[in-house]
């Protein structure tokens, strides 16, 4: 007797509902899936008309819009095109005013810039001219104290006082140069009574050959006479509110009837009327 395998009851039909089952389980899977696919594709089949609805609308009012824009920019260029013009000939008004006023003030500045380098010149000039003015000064100073002690000191005609006298013209130039006393030169003839200074004098007499006069002044209400002086003496008289000290010197007998010399009054004396 031979051995033999005996299928198992029922091993079969269990597979067969397993695999239904299964399959069963798929298709409702597959159903679900799309219907679910099918519902996304119908929102986006809606979404997507309701996009171009508005995108036809969107380019409708594009349209509208460069429509409206386009008259707009025409008439903005109209109107743009007469305030250009004007703009225009504005801005060229502007520009030739700056030129000018560029031109005038480069000229003032050029101008400015030549008074200044005259001015530095002048400057210039003057630093040496007040150099070569304290040259020449130093130098008359120099000169001026040698000329007076040179000057000779010679005792008045009155008490004890000495003072230095100008034996000739150059010598009263330095007196006046020292300016420290009134100087007035005076020339008289025999018989004339002449102003001088605040005083009046008077030529009474000559003599050539002892080189002597004689004259008289008048100061103050009060006659004073100076006999038989020599020349290049200092004839001495109190005049003045504050009673100066007053000098005549007789430099030159210019002839048998005149004299030549000067009267020396104090600084601090009034000036004769008309000066």
């Amino acid at each position: 007797m031979s051995d033999s395998i005996e299928p198992t009851p029922y091993s079969t039909p269990v597979a067969l509902i397993v695999a239904v089952v299964a399959a069963l389980l798929a298709a409702l899977g597959g159903l679900a899936w799309s219907y679910s696919l099918s519902g996304k594709l119908v929102t986006t089949q809606a979404d997507l008309v309701d996009a171009r609805q508005k995108n036809v609308q969107l380019a409708a009012d594009l349209r509208e819009t460069n429509a409206r824009l386009r008259v707009t920019s025409e008439e903005t260029a109209q109107s743009l095109g007469l305030t250009q013009k004007q703009m225009d000939a504005r801005a060229q008004q502007i520009i030739v005013r700056e030129q000018a006023e560029n031109k005038r003030l480069e000229a003032e500045q050029q101008q400015t810039a030549q008074q200044v380098t005259a001015v530095q010149t002048d400057v210039s000039t003057v630093k040496t001219d007040v150099g070569g003015v304290k040259t020449d000064v130093a130098k008359t100073q120099t000169d001026l104290a040698g000329a007076i002690t040179q000057l000779q000191s010679m005792k008045g005609d009155l008490s004890d006082h000495s003072s230095l006298i100008a034996r000739n013209r150059d010598e009263l130039e330095v007196l006046k140069h020292k300016g420290d006393r009134n100087y007035y030169e005076f020339t008289l003839n025999k018989g004339d009574k002449k102003p001088v200074g605040t005083v009046s004098i008077e030529l009474k007499k000559t003599d050539t050959k002892k080189a002597r006069f004689t004259l008289i002044v008048y100061a103050d209400d009060m006659k004073y006479e100076k006999k038989d002086r020599n020349v290049n003496e200092p004839l001495q008289f109190y005049s003045g509110k504050d009673r100066g000290l007053f000098e005549i010197v007789v430099n030159t007998l210019n002839s048998k009837n005149a004299i030549s010399g000067y009267l020396s009054t104090p600084k601090t004396s009034p000036a004769p009327a008309g000066l």
